[in-house]
């Protein structure tokens, strides 16, 4: 029994951390991006390990709302789903904030600042609830097909000793490659619930929608890889 316990354990906290940013993100990382005042961006996320791991495969569910508040801030939630066959289904509560505190659209650089929280709802024995603060800056080159590229850094308050790095570097790069389809690439830096590099295709879709597909690799362990795809529009 213990052992079950503890495998559901880790595959709970694998499985919510790989859309670990629940704001305006590009793929896992935090964006520098805020949702505008009075709008509201709705998204669905799903992953799965299911290609690799046939018998000790996971799907995980996670909806998403983020509303923009004004003064270049948005607030939002999380509520992460993870059905493991045989071990019942995992529910985390991340609630988070953003705030853009500097955009310079003429310059093509802009900066945020924010914080997300992780609450484990249902099988709480192994877990603790932690939070990842961070800040980002990113430049925006010149041109049709210029690319974007944001940096930071980030911190976890309260994580157990499991979560190796409590302090890391964010990486993003994004390329528009033709007319409503970009390639998007980011990274979270260290041996922790967070680290992936998660390469994928973004879709621009009608009425405000988007559509990414790719797949997320662990900086430690390869079998922590996953397939992800995320559907998003704002309102």
């Amino acid at each position: 029994m213990q052992k079950s316990t503890l495998l559901l354990a880790s595959l709970f906290l694998f499985a919510v951390s790989i859309n670990a940013s629940a704001q305006s993100t590009l793929m896992n990382v935090p964006s520098t991006d805020v949702v505008s005042s009075k709008k509201v961006y709705l998204e669905m996320d799903f992953i799965t390990n299911y290609a690799r791991e046939r018998t000790d495969h996971f799907e995980n569910y996670i909806p998403r709302a983020v509303i923009g508040v004004g003064k270049n801030i948005e607030m939002g939630a999380n509520v992460s789903f993870t059905h493991v066959p045989g071990e019942g289904e995992p529910t985390e509560l991340q609630p988070n904030a953003k705030w853009q505190f500097y955009n310079n659209d003429q310059n093509g650089i802009a900066a945020a600042l924010g914080c997300i929280g992780y609450i484990p709802v249902t099988h709480r024995t192994g877990t603790r609830t932690i939070a990842q603060c961070y800040g980002v800056v990113s430049k925006q080159l010149k041109g049709g097909h210029g690319p974007r590229f944001t940096g930071g850094a980030y911190t976890l308050l309260n994580a157990h000793d499991s979560e190796k790095t409590k302090t890391g570097a964010i990486l993003a790069y994004e390329q528009p490659l033709v007319q409503n389809l970009d390639f998007i690439v980011d990274w979270f830096s260290g041996d922790n619930r967070f680290g992936y590099v998660s390469p994928a295709l973004s879709f621009t879709m009608p009425h405000d929608g988007s559509l990414s597909v790719g797949y997320t690799f662990a900086n430690h362990g390869r079998g922590k890889n996953a397939l992800f795809a995320y559907y998003g529009m704002t309102f």
